[in-house]
Parts: C-alpha cells; structure tokens; sequence
C-alpha cells in the first residue's frame, strides 16, 4: 500500500501555541463590553484554544464546549426549530443517534436517517427539504467514509447548513469546509487531547451570524469547558501531528495484517485497497487514520478477545496514546453494529507488541470455544 501524505494544509505545518488574547473585538460584535467578564462567556485559557483549532479547520470562528456530545448537541439545539428537518446517516455515533432518535422529534424537528452508503438516498431525502445534513467520516464505529463535497452541494441546493463530525480523521487529514460543509464539529477527548484526561468539544464555523448563535446558546445552557480543560487540549494540540502519524502508521499496518488472520471475519479500515471507502478517503483525505474496526464470529467471541488481551486496553473511549478497544454493540444506541466488531483506537506502542497481543488473544479466544 503506497504512503499517504497529509493535505496541503496540515502537511509540515506546526501546531504552534502562540496566542495573543483578543482585543473585546468578539465581545463588542456580541453586544457585550470588551474583555473577558464571566468565564460562562469567555475565557482566555479558552479563547486561546479556539483560535487554534479554528486556524488548524481554516476557518473563520471556534466555538468550545464541555464534552464532545455539548457540541453536537449545540449544533442542533442553536440552528433548529420545531418544524425544522434534518437529514443524517444511520452508522452515527451512539450519542448523536440518541438524540436522533428521542430529543430532536421531542422537540418537534423532524429526522431521517439514510443508509451511510446509499448516496443517492441520501440526495433525495435532502432533495424533499432539510434545515441540516449531518454526517459523519470515518464513521464511529463503523469507519465508513462519506462523500462530503458530493453530499454538501446537495444540501446548498436547497439552502441547508451542512455540519461535519471530523473526530476519527482530525484536521491533520481532512478539512471538511473545504469540501463544502459550513460546520465542523470535534470530539476534542479524543485525538485532539490526546492523553486520555479530558473532556472536551468545538463546533467551527465559517459564518459569523452561526458562530454568534452558537456562543448565545452555549452562554445561555452552560456547556462551557474549563480552564484546565482548555489547557490541556492546548497541550494536546501540541504533539498531535506527530502522535497521529505514529498512529496512523501502526493502524495501516494492524489492518493488513488482521485482514490475513483466520479468526477474522472482515476488517474495516479506508486504508486497506479492499475497503468499500478506499478510493473516497484517497481523495478527500490526507490519510486513513488511527482507527479501524474488526469482526469476529459474534458477540461471545469478541467478548473473549477482549477479556484476553494484556497490552490493549478494554474502554469506550479513543484517540489516546495508549490502544483501546470496545465491543459497540454492548452499548445502547448500537444496534446498528454488528454483535462481533470490535472497535480498535491505535495508540503508541509499538506495532510489534500491539500485534502479538492481538494475534494471542484471538488465538486464545477461538481455542476456547
């Protein structure tokens, strides 16, 4: 498999943490006085770390927020109404599809859900009318990717906001505004951090009338990262070039090898040239990414791999240094999943000892049965 390297943007381009606080321009385009009043609106920790993540998106504003699930959920909450409509695809994180399937029709906004891959379905629904397309790619925890530029001219066809989660590729392999979303929503817990120890989210815009609604709802429900939080994420964003290259190598390298394994079903990894999303990922990334997904014959099994692995860390949450693994469809919102894929987030060990711990506990967990 020949190497991929990072887009334009990102490629040799540091994370530099050089920030110079803002002058009260955003306070006075807020109607607000200058300055930083109440961290409930702004801080400085916090304004530092947007102006970040905003530059690294090429973007025009950033938004932060508590957790990755504030800012999806601010997505929806600050640009929809009763009666507004949305169009989303089904292999949606767990979260996203909670509110997909109980808030949002609570509040009177109307969702359909799209197979991920049927584009042309998707087109359709957003041809009948939509207020926001969402999408996810790669998808969690099905590492599906989505055609985003084909999907988003279809969306401003008919006037819609089109809002990306761009957790799994990060900005070092894909910009989403540049394939045509208006939104950009981050996970920031995961790669972003890094390290495992914080929560965290943002949502970047391109539009100063949706970066000012998205600030009014934060302020107004209080979602708001902490100093320490905002910190580290500083921090995080400061080693993520190179930690996301060393993952992203071993991840390449896991899938290929898994791929050949007789215990393995099918591996879901966009660098793999057998992958259904291969040719779309070369295109509209700069990369394949650090996660991938495995099947096994079913739940029972994956579960016994799991319960035997030693260097890999059995946890729902991804993107750190240390390897994680997670059976999804454990979890409610998941039944789109399969009952034995198992959810891989490459970390940096090395490859060597990530792949013998693997190919053990597979041995180990279909001598069992």
């Amino acid at each position: 498999m020949p190497a991929r390297t990072l887009p334009e943007g990102a490629r040799g381009r540091p994370v530099v943490i050089r920030c110079i606080l803002p002058d009260g321009a955003i306070g006075r385009k807020l109607g607000r006085e200058p300055g930083h009043i109440y961290s409930r609106n702004s801080n400085p920790t916090v304004r530092c770390f947007e102006e970040k993540i905003r530059d690294l998106e090429g973007a025009q504003a950033a938004t932060s927020f508590s957790s990755g699930m504030a800012a999806i959920s601010a997505t929806f909450f600050a640009f929809l109404r009763p009666g507004d409509r949305v169009v989303s695809i089904k292999d949606s994180y767990g979260g996203t599809n909670k509110l997909f399937g109980e808030f949002l029709p609570s509040f009177g906004i109307d969702v359909r859900l799209c197979d991920t891959a049927d584009f042309a379905q998707i087109e359709a629904e957003i041809a009948r009318g939509c207020k926001l397309l969402y999408l996810e790619s790669p998808t969690n925890p099905t590492v599906k990717v989505v055609d985003i530029e084909r999907l988003a001219k279809a969306a401003h066809a008919v006037g819609a906001l089109v809002a990306v989660d761009n957790t799994f590729a990060t900005p070092m392999l894909q910009q989403p505004l540049s394939l045509g979303a208006s939104a950009v929503v981050h996970s920031a817990t995961k790669y972003i951090g890094g390290h495992s120890d914080l929560l965290m989210g943002a949502v970047i815009v391109e539009d100063d009338s949706q970066y000012e609604q998205l600030v009014e709802w934060r302020t107004a429900q209080g979602a708001i990262p902490g100093v320490m939080e905002a910190y580290l994420a500083l921090r995080g964003l400061r080693t993520l070039p190179v930690r996301f290259a060393r993952q992203q190598r071993t991840a390449a390298e896991l899938a290929e090898r898994l791929d050949d394994h007789r215990h393995v079903e099918r591996v879901r990894y966009p660098g793999l040239i057998n992958d259904p999303g291969f040719e779309r990922a070369s295109s509209q990334m700069g990369g394949f990414g650090a996660m991938l997904s495995f099947e096994v014959k079913d739940a029972d099994s994956a579960d016994r791999v799991v319960a035997l692995l030693r260097l890999i860390v059995g946890g729902t949450s991804l993107g750190g240094v240390e390897s994680t693994i997670d059976r999804r469809a454990r979890w409610k919102g998941e039944e789109i999943v399969p009952g034995g894929l198992l959810r891989l987030s490459v970390g940096l060990e090395h490859p060597v000892d990530l792949w013998a711990d693997l190919d053990d506990a597979l041995n180990a967990a279909f001598k069992a049965s």
